[in-house]
């Protein structure tokens, strides 16, 4: 079975907000960015992963299991990082190792201890005395002890600094070379994604944009900056959103062969990171 994760037609309705029919796939081996502005439906979506909210309709498939028919055999197999602490403050690394591991038959003490060594992690030092940097690495090596297979990431590198990001990312990196895991990575911190994931899902308004390869995305979506002069109605259509100033205008495209051929050398045409996609997209819908 090499998709991990499957979730087909998924949808969710609140009263004043509704997940409708979201559709993607994981496979084993790879690293998944989910991305979207906040209240997009990004916690949302992995709650119902979790079965921790009652779903409306759809199916969400875990190791090819339902997750909710087969709900203890599923949770075995995946490891959680929040970007919230969720320990015994009070109690050490140690104390709260004890607890924990007598929820999975399949818990690993040596790899525990391993990762611990690996991520500096002292064993007598209190949950509170650690830095958040420190517990997003208490909360990975747990879910790496008990050989989850799924790694599921909520905004686990916000707030960290820039050396302790990139040592998160490395970690991750190091992760899925077992190409028997997957990583579902769900941040705003988009610049992180572009260094370390395989795909990106997009969600807006409670709908996938896309969800696709990254490399894919980045090569469909291009910048365009001119002078304000060469907008007119007809041409206008080839962009998803425009961005008007006293100097031009700049804007999103995932045409830029049509835009070439309109447009020629009278502009300057850029890559466009994902932010760049995510902001253009989510100003498009607003319009």
């Amino acid at each position: 079975m090499n998709n991990i994760l499957e979730i087909s037609n998924l949808s969710k309705s609140y009263k004043d907000f509704s997940l409708t029919d979201l559709n993607l796939t994981l496979e084993r081996g790879y690293i998944m960015g989910f991305i979207g502005p906040n209240g997009a439906g990004k916690s949302t979506t992995i709650k119902l992963i979790m079965n921790l909210l009652r779903k409306d309709s759809g199916i969400i498939k875990i190791f090819g299991l339902d997750n909710i028919s087969h709900e203890r055999t599923v949770k075995e197999k995946i490891g959680f990082v929040y970007d919230e602490n969720h320990f015994y403050e009070e109690l050490t690394t140690e104390e709260m190792k004890n607890i924990l591991c007598r929820f999975y038959k399949s818990w690993d003490n040596n790899s525990f201890n391993k990762y611990l060594a690996e991520f500096s992690i002292p064993k007598d030092k209190k949950i509170k005395a650690l830095s958040k940097g420190m517990k997003m690495k208490y909360s990975l090596a747990i879910a790496l002890s008990h050989n989850a297979e799924l790694i599921i990431m909520d905004e686990p590198t916000s707030g960290l600094d820039p050396v302790f990001r990139s040592e998160m990312l490395d970690i991750l990196h190091s992760v899925i070379q077992d190409e028997n895991k997957a990583i579902f990575f769900s941040t705003h911190i988009t610049t992180d994604l572009e260094k370390i994931a395989d795909y990106i899902t997009f969600i807006n308004n409670g709908r996938i944009i896309f969800s696709k390869e990254k490399d894919e995305i980045l090569e469909s979506y291009k910048i365009v900056k001119g002078d304000k002069s060469l907008l007119h109605k007809d041409n206008s259509n080839y962009f998803i959103n425009i961005r008007e100033n006293s100097f031009g205008f700049e804007a999103l495209t995932n045409n830029s062969a049509q835009i070439t051929k309109v447009f020629g050398d009278k502009v300057l045409i850029e890559r466009a990171s994902l932010e760049d996609i995510m902001v253009y997209s989510i100003r498009s819908d607003k319009r």
